[in-house]
């Protein structure tokens, strides 16, 4: 991979990194927060990738995005599987509604 590629890759990586921690901070929805902390990590695994192609050893990268995008997907259905039961439960999304509860 020449120098200009993994120039415009890393700027992509930087994007999707700035996109994520934009969400984790702007965002009050619950689903919306788990969409950007998915952001976040594809981001990382992007990363990854990139860095492992660029030390020449690209079979290890893969096989750690594999693992992360495995650990990722069980992480992100728990995440919406708790948001549904909140929602139910609560019956609001909104982070804000949820810092004022008590009990």
């Amino acid at each position: 991979m020449s120098s200009d590629e993994l120039n415009i890759v890393l700027i992509g990586v930087l994007g999707l990194l700035g996109l994520g921690f934009y969400g984790l901070l702007a965002l009050r929805n619950l689903v919306k927060l788990v969409i950007a902390l998915q952001i976040l990590v594809k981001a990382a695994i992007l990363g990854l990738v990139v860095a492992g192609n660029a030390g020449d050893n690209i079979g290890l990268s893969q096989s750690l995005a594999v693992t992360v995008i495995v650990a990722d997907t069980v992480v992100a259905v728990i995440a919406l599987a708790l948001v549904v039961q909140i929602r139910r439960r609560v019956g609001t999304m909104d982070v804000r509604d949820l810092a004022q509860l008590q009990g």
